[in-house]
């Protein structure tokens, strides 16, 4: 069961990674990363193998990822670093992920993503934002639910942004077939999409120990902005609160929040909640680029995007 009491930590938006696995041992623990050869990736994967877990890095660029691994043993002294093949938006390429793992999860941090791009579709004409953020994660999560079972506490963290905060699922047009496609209003809809499936796998998978929490990262310049313009990223900026002084995080910084929700024993026995700047969020306010929509967390919206996921991967 999931409780309801919310979760205070000592940190802050500057607390990196490493710090809060500090005093952390995870050794004997397995974790998957996807997206883990740069960005907030790899600081999440560096930080779990410096408290000691196996860290799988899931990654659409093999040769990035083994850089990404040597570099994580070189600074960490784990050498139980692997890298495997996986594109989200291929369903094939999770389907083949999923057969070749063996043995217990204990934490799946679905951390690769795509934003604001131009218009793209899979084979299935889906949108690529949706498909690559939410149904590549929600294939690679209920393909490994029984080595996730076989943890006895696995957690899933589910990357989200503020951006969910522009857009709510738009059940009725999630692929742009009626409207016109919008960049940002399609990463927002992929992005409240990660919020709702924490939601419902906490409620799903309970009896099975999994739980899962989405997260906020922090404005941080990665390669996920590439489709960004710099016009775009100052707007960015200044809607979460940096106006003409400088509010990027470093990517460790970035990352803090994310092993925060893959590891921290502050968080057992609590899912489908929002976390941000390393602490849980509230509701948004007014005027705020903070905090989580209501609509994101709506548990009637979270079962409807459940079934409307498991259709798609039906086919």
């Amino acid at each position: 069961m999931t409780t309801s009491t919310p979760v205070s930590t000592p940190y802050s938006r500057e607390t990196t990674a490493i710090e809060v696995v500090r005093g952390i041992d995870l050794t004997g623990r397995r974790a998957v990363v996807t997206g883990g050869a740069s960005g907030i990736g790899v600081e999440t994967a560096r930080a779990l193998a410096a408290a000691g877990a196996d860290v799988t890095l899931a990654v659409r660029n093999v040769d990035a990822g083994q850089q990404a691994a040597t570099d994580i043993t070189g600074t960490t002294g784990n050498d139980r670093i692997l890298v495997a093949p996986l594109d989200l938006a291929d369903l094939a390429s999770v389907a083949a992920f999923v057969r070749t793992w063996d043995g217990p999860l204990h934490m799946l941090v679905n951390n690769a993503g795509i934003m604001a791009s131009p218009e793209m579709r899979t084979p299935q004409g889906w949108e690529m934002q949706f498909a690559t953020n939410h149904l590549g994660h929600f294939a690679l999560a209920t393909g490994l639910r029984p080595a996730l079972a076989a943890a006895d506490g696995a957690r899933i963290v589910s990357v989200s942004s503020s951006a969910h905060l522009r857009s709510p699922v738009m059940f009725e047009d999630i692929h742009f077939q009626q409207r016109p496609y919008e960049p940002w209003a399609a990463y927002g809809q992929s992005k409240t999409a990660n919020v709702l499936f924490a939601v419902e796998v906490s409620r799903r998978w309970a009896d099975d120990g999994i739980l899962s929490n989405a997260l906020m990262p922090g404005a941080i310049r990665t390669n996920l902005q590439r489709y960004v313009s710099e016009e775009d990223l100052a707007r960015l900026r200044a809607e979460s609160g940096g106006g003409t002084t400088p509010s990027w995080k470093n990517t460790e910084q970035g990352a803090a929040t994310s092993v925060l929700v893959a590891a921290s024993p502050l968080l057992d026995g609590v899912g489908g909640r929002y976390f941000e700047d390393v602490q849980e969020a509230g509701p948004n306010q007014p005027g705020t680029r903070t905090g989580y929509a209501p609509y994101a967390r709506d548990p009637e919206a979270a079962e409807r995007l459940w079934q409307v996921s498991e259709e798609h991967l039906r086919g």
